[in-house]
């Protein structure tokens, strides 16, 4: 055999004509891919009637759906509308208890929440009381006007210009150099 050149191999059976062998191919060829179209066809049709009965499911449902909306309830006789009026009973008892349940899950956190913040409250009021107290004591060595907290709380500042001491306040000399 020469490089690059290709020779032509014979048929095995030198007395069979290719006719008869693409023949013999096409018979076998087609039992084997037989079942195969069976099973294919088996699946088309299972698929066709798993579907037709899923639209019937479907359908059940969007009437079902319609009647409870109180939509077609013309063909409906008194049975039906009875068991249609206690599952609807049945439904809202259910919405209510849910919507009962959130109000008091929603209530407790606000409770928890507003405890929080009254601690909050009572360690900045703590803490501001402790920055008053030293501005007082800074206020007193520096001769400025300290005032006693008498027993009400008044957090509003007078603003009008008057002659004499206040009531609740007294005023310090300031300190001579």
């Amino acid at each position: 055999m020469v490089r690059g050149k290709t020779q032509m191999r014979r048929i095995e059976n030198a007395t069979s004509s290719m006719q008869e062998i693409i023949e013999r191919y096409k018979r076998h060829s087609k039992d084997k891919f037989l079942p195969e179209n069976q099973a294919v066809g088996y699946n088309m049709q299972h698929l066709k009637h798993e579907t037709a009965s899923l639209m019937k499911k479907i359908e059940l449902l969007e009437t079902s759906k319609r009647k409870l909306l109180g939509e077609g309830l013309g063909s409906c006789t008194l049975e039906e509308l009875q068991q249609i009026e206690k599952q609807l009973e049945r439904s809202v008892s259910a919405i209510r208890a849910r919507k009962m349940k959130v109000f008091r899950e929603q209530m407790e956190r606000l409770k928890a929440k507003g405890k929080d913040l009254a601690v909050e409250n009572a360690m900045l009021r703590e803490k501001f009381g402790g920055l008053q107290q030293r501005q007082t004591s800074s206020g007193e060595k520096e001769g400025e006007v300290i005032c006693i907290e008498g027993g009400s709380d008044k957090s509003d500042v007078e603003t009008e210009l008057f002659i004499g001491p206040p009531d609740e306040c007294r005023i310090r000399r300031p300190l001579q150099n």
